[in-house]
């Protein structure tokens, strides 16, 4: 593990919380928070089931419009809701990341949401506001898995940069684990910049 990744990050607090889904299911999470984090925000762990081997691992990045309000215009919900149940069953850590919007901010990623109505995909809007197509930095998700003893894991994700971060940061991914496609014709367009634009392993018909 890097001296970066390693540095500062200990476990603040364990507490165990039942989890609910909107579609009925239910599962047991252990919520880990930490102190000493690189960029100082408060991120959670959520630990589900016994991994039996090499823990099953999410980043997930926080979107408050898709996993709360159940917004179609992105794949957030779904892969969030998919993610827990598969890391429930095999064992390991979802990292909940305060990351919204790609690590631009809830009102920044509505300003986008209002130029992609306009034409542009989800990364042209963000250029056309003068920010990062991608902000997002995986430091502290490596402090974080190191933390909780974690320094090889199956990394649940379509997002190869993910994987590119982690293991620059001394994690070693011994596998990815795809997930699912949650394609609907309001998001169709989003998920297809995504696959076009940086290389996401979603296959898409058409």
């Amino acid at each position: 593990m890097s001296s970066t990744a390693s540095a500062g990050a200990v476990v603040r607090t364990r507490v165990r919380i039942p989890l609910t889904f909107a579609d009925g299911y239910a599962t047991i999470a252990e919520a880990v928070t930490f102190d000493g984090l690189a960029d100082g925000r408060e991120h959670v762990a959520l630990v589900l089931g016994e991994p039996a081997g090499t823990p099953l691992v999410r980043l997930h990045s926080e979107c408050l419009t898709g996993d709360v309000f159940g917004s179609a215009r992105c794949d957030c919900g779904p892969q969030l809701r998919e993610a827990v149940e598969l890391i429930s069953e095999a064992g390991g850590i979802l990292l909940y990341l305060r990351q919204e919007g790609r690590d631009i901010g809830l009102y920044n990623k509505l300003d986008a949401y209002a130029l992609q109505d306009g034409g542009l995909d989800t990364y042209q809007a963000n250029a056309a506001l003068g920010l990062p197509e991608d902000a997002r930095d995986y430091t502290a998700a490596a402090q974080m898995l190191t933390a909780l003893g974690v320094d090889e894991l199956d990394l649940l994700t379509n997002n190869p940069e993910k994987a590119r971060q982690l293991t620059g940061l001394g994690v070693q991914v011994a596998s990815i684990v795809p997930t699912g496609v949650h394609a609907t014709p309001d998001n169709l367009r989003y998920l297809r910049a995504k696959v076009e634009h940086t290389g996401h392993t979603i296959s898409l018909a058409g």
